[in-house]
C-alpha cells in the first residue's frame, strides 16, 4: 500500500530546516600567481622546506537586481616555502565566490556566514588549485590542512564582537528598567 501524503509529491518542499542559509552562484579564481624563483636548483633539493601560510577573507556586497543579498567573498591564500634563505616556491591565490544569503537570515548573522561558512565551503576548491599548480611546477602536491575559519573570525573580529556584546547587554538592561 502506498503512503498517503497531504500534498502530491511534486508540491512537497524539501526539508528546509536542514538547508544552508546561503546559495553559491559562482566560484572563480580572481587572482593567481605561482613563482619558483630558484628553479631548476630547487627541484633537486632533498630537504623538507619550511612553509608559511597567510590567510585572509574579505567580503563585499554586489548590487544585482535579480539576486538580493548577493556578496562576493574572496579567500586569499599565500603560501611561501623556503629552505634556509632560499625561496623554493610561492603560491598566491584569491579564490572568489558569489553567494547570496537567504532573506530569512537576520542581518546580524550575515557577517559570520560570509567570513566563516562561505570560506569553509570554498577552501577545498582553492586547495585543489594549489595542489595542481605545485604538481605542474615540478614539486610534490601540497595538501593544506583544513582551516578553522571560526577561530580566525573570532581572532580577527574580537574587538567588534566584544563591543557588540556590551551594547546588547546595555540595551537589555535599559529595556528591563
Amino acid at each position: 500500500m502506498a503512503d498517503k501524503t497531504d500534498k502530491p509529491q511534486a508540491e512537497q518542499s524539501p526539508d528546509t530546516e536542514h538547508m544552508l542559509p546561503i546559495q553559491i552562484h559562482r566560484q572563480y579564481i580572481r587572482d593567481f600567481s605561482f613563482e619558483s624563483p630558484t628553479a631548476p636548483d630547487s627541484l633537486a633539493l632533498q630537504e623538507t622546506p619550511e612553509m608559511s601560510i597567510e590567510v585572509n577573507v574579505s567580503a563585499r556586497e554586489i548590487q544585482d537586481k535579480n539576486i538580493p543579498l548577493l556578496y562576493e567573498v574572496v579567500l586569499s591564500l599565500r603560501i611561501t616555502t623556503t629552505i634556509s634563505d632560499m625561496t623554493v616556491f610561492l603560491v598566491e591565490i584569491d579564490y572568489a565566490t558569489l553567494a547570496s544569503i537567504s532573506k530569512d537570515v537576520p542581518e546580524s548573522k550575515h557577517h559570520p556566514i560570509l567570513f566563516i561558512e562561505v570560506p569553509r565551503f570554498t577552501f577545498p576548491y582553492a586547495n585543489q588549485v594549489i595542489t595542481n599548480i605545485c604538481l605542474q611546477g615540478g614539486f610534490p602536491p601540497l595538501y593544506l590542512r583544513p582551516i578553522d575559519f571560526h577561530s580566525l573570525y573570532l581572532e580577527r573580529f574580537k574587538g567588534e564582537i566584544e563591543e557588540a556584546e556590551k551594547t546588547a547587554v546595555a540595551d537589555g538592561e535599559e529595556a528591563s528598567s
